[in-house]
């Protein structure tokens, strides 16, 4: 998944995917920890950084909001 589409997607819809891909890394793990063998082992890679981008995405917005709001309540402050 690319960054742009991280981006883009609101808090329950980046939830709802980070859940899908949580499960689908488990189900992963669990088929190299028995011994089968994965059709595409890369995808595990794959899965990790998407999982990791979104993450970083959500901290991202998160940061933004509170800086937002404590330069307002600064602002607010000098004001009065």
């Amino acid at each position: 998944m690319k960054v742009k589409e991280i981006r883009g997607m609101d808090k329950g819809m980046a939830a709802e995917k980070m859940t899908e891909l949580k499960k689908e890394l488990v189900r992963m793990n669990a088929q190299v920890a028995i011994g089968t063998a994965i059709k595409n082992p890369g995808q595990i890679r794959k899965i990790k950084k998407t999982l990791a981008r979104i993450i970083t995405i959500e901290h991202e917005k998160k940061a933004k909001k509170e800086e937002s709001e404590k330069n307002r309540k600064s602002e607010v402050g000098k004001k009065a």
